[in-house]
């Protein structure tokens, strides 16, 4: 978010160019498969004695058809005055965030005087073995919004979406994994990190990347941003809150996460695949004038691109999504499915019923353990 378009490092269209041209010369190209919140067969490769137009592929419609597990889109509240009860006795630290102006003066001084380590913290380069320690519970502000949250010491925007070194992987070469590297983060930044598409805008750059041929998910998608649905909800790919209700507090997102190379296996032996595993922390306030109650909302999103050699069908220079999920911390997982993430406030904790939730309490800042492993169901966070 603190990065400006022009700023940010992308795939230009001469190094996508000679990225297309290599695969060519080496018999090679780029395919990547659909896994839009299902497990989709990747396409069979070609015989050798099809005609010259089989690189056409087959129907994007018969590969994306064929779903091997449920939909994967977790979501917890946000901490809950029924949640502020049990973390007592859990992590009596995080209570001052949730206490009325003035309480926490009767509180141990141990709990509040702590200063705050804002050291910038160094690139994640393997998954954590923990989840991140507590910090002293310093409510956000208007000019702080990051206090009392791990995210201070993380990086801003697209600053914390480092690349990894290249390498040849498989079929691709080090400049071919260097380009889908690249590729692969200026999706994340335009489904995470567009100012635009934070505000509720169409997601259009992020769509622009995307191989068209993917009709199936390209018109899901299409018709989600139109008309939501729970299971057609466009928030399993990007980052949007509803303008009328919530906009950010200044221009940063912090970020957290890595992203990882490797030759599939199984039915993806054939490709490439790039691994993306990235922790987003939005700072909102109300719309209304005047509102200075900060709260956070942490978004985590494993993506994960796929390219094969050629012999699958594909759009050059454009991305194909083979799998996807995500997990909301401090975010309502109740109502009507509008398309947006809904944080919940301090003053929201007073005057709404205690919800029920049906899962366990998750700390949205850990990242030790797969969005996969999470448990299902509407819980309680233990930090926002």
């Amino acid at each position: 978010m603190s990065d400006k378009p022009s700023d940010r490092p992308s795939v230009s269209d001469e190094e996508w160019a000679s990225f297309v041209e290599a695969a060519k010369e080496q018999g090679i190209g780029t395919k990547a498969d659909v896994r839009a919140l299902r497990k989709a067969k990747p396409p069979k490769r070609p015989k050798r004695q099809e005609p010259a137009g089989w690189r056409t592929g087959p129907a994007w419609q018969e590969m994306n058809g064929r779903a091997a597990r449920k939909r994967k889109a977790k979501a917890v509240l946000g901490v809950t005055l029924v949640a502020a009860l049990a973390l007592v006795a859990v992590r009596p630290q995080l209570v001052t965030a949730l206490l009325p102006d003035g309480v926490t003066s009767a509180l141990p001084s141990s709990w509040t005087d702590h200063p705050e380590d804002t050291t910038p913290l160094a690139a994640e380069t393997a998954a954590p073995t923990a989840p991140p320690e507590p910090v002293d519970p310093h409510r956000p502000t208007l000019k702080e919004p990051f206090k009392g949250s791990p995210a201070v010491r993380w990086a801003d925007g697209a600053a914390g979406i480092e690349l990894p070194p290249a390498k040849a992987t498989g079929w691709m070469s080090k400049a071919q994994v260097e380009a889908a590297l690249k590729k692969s983060r200026e999706f994340l930044v335009a489904a995470n990190l567009d100012p635009k598409v934070l505000q509720g805008g169409r997601p259009a750059a992020a769509l622009k990347l995307t191989d068209p041929k993917q009709s199936d998910l390209h018109e899901e998608l299409e018709r989600g941003l139109v008309a939501p649905t729970e299971k057609n909800d466009p928030k399993r790919l990007f980052s949007r809150f509803k303008p009328s209700e919530v906009h950010l507090v200044g221009t940063v997102v912090k970020t957290r996460g890595r992203m990882t190379v490797e030759k599939g296996r199984g039915e993806t032996a054939d490709a490439v695949l790039v691994r993306t595993d990235y922790t987003f922390v939005y700072p909102l306030v109300k719309s209304r004038p005047g509102a200075d109650d900060v709260a956070r909302t942490i978004l985590r999103r494993e993506v994960v691109f796929a390219f094969y050699p050629v012999g699958y069908a594909v759009t050059q220079g454009r991305l194909v999504l083979h799998d996807f999920t995500y997990n909301a911390g401090n975010s309502s997982c109740g109502g009507a499915v509008d398309g947006f993430f809904h944080p919940a406030f301090r003053e929201d904790l007073q005057a709404w019923p205690a919800p029920t939730a049906t899962g366990p309490a998750v700390d949205p800042y850990d990242r030790s353990t797969s969005v996969a492993d999470l448990p299902d169901g509407c819980g309680t966070v233990t930090r926002s």
